[in-house]
């Protein structure tokens, strides 16, 4: 059986992303949230992270202010999907919220 490859410009991406740990997925999605928002698709396929929307409900369960919008996607194999979430962080635990 051919061993999958990751492209190289891809690489970078997945570097550091094989702890699959509960701690080590949600700080992963947490820093790469507070660069802005993100749809399930790119945190499955760059941070390694199978169940977005239940390390979301961890983030949210810890003081965490995430928005989730829907919008259409199409994947790398030209699908298009409707309604997938989309995260936005908008406060941190401790911060207030503008209203």
């Amino acid at each position: 059986m051919k061993k999958a490859m990751i492209p190289e410009e891809n690489r970078s991406l997945s570097q550091g992303n094989s702890n699959t740990s509960i701690n080590a997925q949600n700080a992963r999605l947490v820093s790469h949230l507070r660069l802005g928002p993100s749809d399930t698709f790119t945190i499955m396929r760059e941070l390694n992270i199978c169940r977005p929307g239940a390390r979301i409900c961890d983030l949210r369960a810890s003081g965490y202010k995430i928005i989730t919008t829907r919008t259409m996607l199409t994947d790398e194999w030209g699908r298009t999907h409707r309604g997938v979430a989309v995260y936005t962080l908008i406060a941190e635990p401790g911060q207030k919220v503008a209203a």
